[in-house]
């Protein structure tokens, strides 16, 4: 037994978990301690193996994102096979996010509609709030430039993984076009690319510690119960939630690839593992990269394509519950939907989706846009704040999975072109 979970991530993953609930279960009831327990120094030192492994990877992860796309690019061979490489990925980027807005969408519509507020909402002093004026489309458009096109040093310094990817795209589509496929510089970006996936594969055998100490706070703080009164809503994009990641995106894998879904779950458990743990797509990055290249059998300059890319724009999770959370919030304050509302909900969620923070809780900037976009007030992201922590872990989970199939969807396709 020892063996089997010593050799699987996954099962190292899901034992720390049950152990970090028990013991987070067991020792405040039996220490008869009288400090809270988030207080004590044995707490904070547990604590230690989320922050040493989210600060490692937040360490690496541009230089991860940087050096995966630009070998990814050039390993292409030509600007061609790119263009169609790109094309693949966003059709089914695109097909994947579709499917998912109007899943959510559309049970959110078929449901019996929430009851109106009767008491204001007031947003705490340090939550920031876009400005009303901001719903436009020049306004959306000028904010995603804004974060794109940045010095690639400032992005890599602030972990602005929409500049990173973009000054990755032009920089090697400039090299392919300037020097012959066999150049010393393309052998130094694979060169580099293969230390850093090294020193990336010694950080991720420190996952099952950061798992533990991230459960393990999660249990004692009681982040647990926060759904409340809005148990229904969370309830709702859950099974939504579970709808497209059990079932959408699987049958689509299995449609275009012709994958079992039982092979499909095994190859794909240890980055859907972490990606729930840490509610961090941006994290889950290499071990993504590890499982797509290595279980499902993706060439490697497709996964080290399609995946950073994913992890920036290709978040089907998040779309699907914000169009869920719009229609939530506009039935919570009254306002009656027409047809160019839910349109506007639909497309604002689509758009608030690409370059969110592949981070915690990332996208609530973006669901503020698609609130304007409805004429929802703002005050309502004080009610999401309730439970979306905890459905960011599920979503987070959606997000990852999307793009291990995009990557192995897309290499299918490249294959049967080639």
């Amino acid at each position: 037994m020892l063996s089997t979970i010593k050799r699987s991530l996954p099962l190292q993953l899901l034992t720390a978990a049950i152990l970090a609930w028990v013991f987070a279960t067991i020792i405040p009831a039996v220490a008869n301690i009288t400090e809270p327990v988030t207080e004590q120094t044995w707490y904070q030192l547990i604590l230690l193996g989320k922050t040493t492994y989210i600060g490692l990877l937040k360490m690496v992860i541009g230089f991860v994102v940087m050096l995966s796309l630009m070998q990814g690019i050039t390993n292409i061979g030509s600007t061609l096979k790119l263009k169609t490489l790109g094309v693949s990925t966003l059709i089914f980027y695109s097909l994947t996010s579709i499917i998912a807005i109007s899943l959510g969408l559309g049970a959110a519509l078929l449901m019996p509609e929430w009851q109106p507020l009767v008491e204001p909402v007031t947003v705490s002093d340090n939550i920031k709030l876009i400005e009303q004026g901001a719903v436009t489309g020049s306004t959306i458009t000028t904010k995603l430039l804004a974060m794109a096109l940045v010095n690639p040093f400032s992005a890599l310094v602030n972990g602005n993984l929409l500049a990173i990817v973009l000054f990755s795209l032009l920089f090697s589509v400039s090299l392919l076009l300037s020097l012959p496929q066999k150049h010393v510089v393309f052998d130094v970006i694979a060169g580099l690319n293969t230390g850093m996936n090294k020193l990336v594969q010694g950080i991720i055998r420190l996952a099952p510690i950061a798992v533990f100490a991230i459960v393990f706070e999660f249990t004692v703080t009681g982040n647990t119960g926060l759904f409340g009164q809005l148990a229904l809503f969370a309830l709702l994009v859950f099974v939504l939630t579970l709808i497209h990641g059990v079932i959408v995106l699987p049958t689509l894998a299995k449609i275009f690839t012709g994958i079992k879904f039982s092979t499909l779950f095994k190859a794909i458990s240890a980055p859907l593992a972490m990606a729930f743990a840490t509610s961090s797509s941006s994290a889950t990055l290499p071990l993504s990269m590890q499982a797509a290249e290595k279980d499902l059998g993706v060439s490697q300059s497709t996964s080290s394509f399609v995946l950073p890319l994913g992890a920036v724009m290709n978040m089907d999770g998040t779309a699907l519950f914000e169009g869920v959370a719009a229609i939530f919030l506009a039935q919570l304050f009254g306002i009656d939907l027409s047809t160019t509302g839910i349109i506007m909900i639909f497309i604002m969620a689509m758009v608030s989706s690409v370059g969110a923070p592949g981070m915690p809780s990332g996208s609530m900037s973006g669901m503020q846009l698609v609130m304007l976009a409805a004429g929802i007030p703002l005050e309502g992201i004080a009610i999401l704040l309730i439970i979306e922590r905890p459905l960011d872990t599920f979503r987070t989970a959606v997000n990852v999975e999307g793009d291990l199939i995009a990557a192995l969807v897309v290499d299918k396709w490249q294959q049967n072109k080639g």
